[in-house]
């Protein structure tokens, strides 16, 4: 499969020089871009998805081409950081002509990283194929090195393929950061061991705290468990130190004097990192979601669909930064039952 692409000024409603970068009314620059290219997944972790998911329509999603464009569009107006989600973005059929296509904005400088969140499952069969496409950096989501535990949390996964693929990702030359959702009597007690295994294979590890995202068929409020506490834990064993590394996430990071190694934690619930927010989410739909945390959304297909020039997508994109909120009001507790939003984030892009 092959498409065409053009010069990112030449459906711009103007030169690509007169599109102004894109401000938000508290002056925060959106300069990442997290798009879901498919709400499908071949796992179904139980802090992300029910058991029994209805997937969106074959014909609902945006097509690659649809895609690119429309990654394109937020790359001339200042997007530097280029993630693609899913659901599993490696399920989606011929994703790699996306990635290739999207590579040229590497080549011309003007995006700084194309990158990726992946389960691993299909790792190993395109580690090679997307570092030949520029790709130098991804997330693969590790919650337990028991394989036992691994299978219950994903529900189909297989650790050993996931590992498989974190190699051979090493092997291409791509740098693996880990992400593990922290998971109360689940994972609490093995952080620890995960932190110091991925330090020891040169990973870095991010912890993120459970959202309260769409019905997956458990009570939120027995799987959170606060970072806070699992930092304050983990500084009784490790010398913990505050440094300023970021990957352009909201991810922030301590040094282990122990391990040597970059530890992250994601903290949507204790301490919300909305102040400095530089990212919007753009479904495999083409819905624009400003916050991840908050309902209201842009829709990006009708413009998309409604004109070979970009100037009406352009002055959607605009009429939604201009809404983006201040931030998210996640909560978990045992009053409040509903998650704070009814789509999964399979849907929104995880």
């Amino acid at each position: 499969m092959a498409f065409v692409t053009r010069d990112l000024g030449d459906r711009s409603g103007g030169s690509a020089t007169a599109l102004g970068p894109l401000v938000d009314t508290f002056g925060r620059a959106v300069s990442y871009l997290r798009v879901s290219v498919t709400d499908r997944c071949d796992f179904r972790c139980v802090y992300c998805m029910s058991e029994h998911m209805t997937f969106l329509p074959k014909p609902d999603l945006l097509t690659l081409e649809e895609l690119d464009r429309l990654c394109s569009a937020f790359v001339v107006r200042g997007v530097r950081k280029l993630r693609l989600t899913g659901g599993e973005p490696l399920v989606r059929r011929d994703v790699m002509t996306l990635f290739r296509s999207l590579s040229r904005h590497l080549e011309t400088g003007r995006l700084e990283e194309l990158t990726l969140t992946t389960n691993g499952s299909q790792l190993a069969r395109f580690a090679g194929d997307l570092a030949a496409c520029g790709v130098k950096r991804i997330n693969v989501s590790i919650d337990t090195l028991d394989p036992d535990k691994f299978r219950a949390i994903t529900r189909w996964g297989d650790l050993a393929k996931v590992l498989e693929g974190v190699k051979a990702a090493q092997r291409a030359g791509i740098h693996v950061k880990l992400n593990a959702v922290a998971l109360k009597d689940v994972n609490e007690h093995e952080i620890p061991s995960l932190m110091e295994w991925a330090h020891g294979e040169g990973h870095d590890l991010s912890l993120i705290e459970v959202m309260p995202l769409g019905e997956v068929g458990a009570e939120r409020v027995d799987q959170y468990l606060p970072l806070s506490k699992v930092r304050e834990d983990l500084a009784a064993r490790y010398t913990l130190t505050d440094i300023d590394y970021r990957t352009g996430g909201p991810a922030r990071y301590v040094s282990v004097k122990e391990t040597g190694g970059r530890l992250g934690f994601i903290t949507p619930m204790t301490h919300n990192f909305c102040e400095g927010c530089n990212r919007v989410r753009v479904t495999c739909t083409g819905t624009l979601y400003m916050c991840l945390g908050q309902d209201d959304a842009a829709d990006l297909r009708a413009p998309l669909r409604a004109s070979a020039d970009d100037g009406v997508l352009q002055a959607a994109i605009d009429a939604a930064i201009f809404r983006k909120p201040k931030g998210h009001d996640f909560v978990i507790d045992r009053q409040t039952r509903q998650p704070a939003v009814s789509r999964h984030m399979s849907t929104t892009g995880g």
